[in-house]
């Protein structure tokens, strides 16, 4: 079954994630992606020299999906630091929320994935930190926020810790629970109740 389709790595990921969603992550073998592309495992392996390299990408381009649309929020200045950091975790728990519930076999395959991967996720929550410093320290400079510690990056990550609830996977069955919303709510205007001068 040859492909005249061009090889690339993002095919390469887009089939490895529809290979996860049918097998799970402790079936899904390179060969099974090499079989839905229609090319040799060695294919695969000449972009991805490993399993785990594999495993590691594709989990790596599930996370940034989010931190791109967390990144427009985070650029839009027109929006005071405050409404920014409201729109951020409302962004954030819309999309950790979707990806649960509209597709649950993948999201419990990619909590397997995220414990393999601890580097890919620490750098995902480095960079969703980063984004709530960055928000943090403008609204600081601009007189919109006061940070309750000296470092702004303790207060990001601070804030970051304060609503895991709504975007740590291991909370991902109390997403769909009524008065899930109201919690959210209250959590972030607590949050933002700190952090205003």
């Amino acid at each position: 079954m040859a492909t005249t389709e061009t090889l690339t790595a993002e095919r390469i990921l887009a089939t490895t994630e529809d290979v996860l969603r049918r097998h799970g992550a402790a079936k899904a073998t390179v060969v099974d992606v090499a079989r839905a592309l229609g090319v040799s495992h060695a294919a695969v392996y000449r972009h991805f020299r490993t399993k785990a390299a594999l495993r590691e990408a594709v989990t790596k381009r599930w996370l940034d999906r989010t931190t791109a649309e967390l990144k427009l929020v985070v650029e839009d200045r027109s929006v005071p630091a405050d409404e920014r950091l409201r729109g951020w975790f409302a962004v954030l728990f819309a999309a950790k929320r979707k990806k649960a519930g509209d597709d649950p076999e993948l999201f419990a395959t990619y909590e397997v994935l995220l414990g393999e991967n601890s580097g890919v996720v620490e750098e995902h929550i480095t960079d969703l930190v980063g984004h709530l410093r960055l928000i943090v320290e403008e609204g600081v400079a601009q007189g919109e926020l006061t940070s309750p510690v000296a470092d702004p990056e303790l207060t990001a990550r601070a804030v970051f810790d304060a609503t895991g609830r709504f975007h740590d996977p291991c909370y991902s069955r109390e997403w769909f629970k009524p008065g899930i919303d109201e919690a959210f709510t209250a959590v972030v205007e607590l949050t933002l109740a700190a952090l205003r001068p």
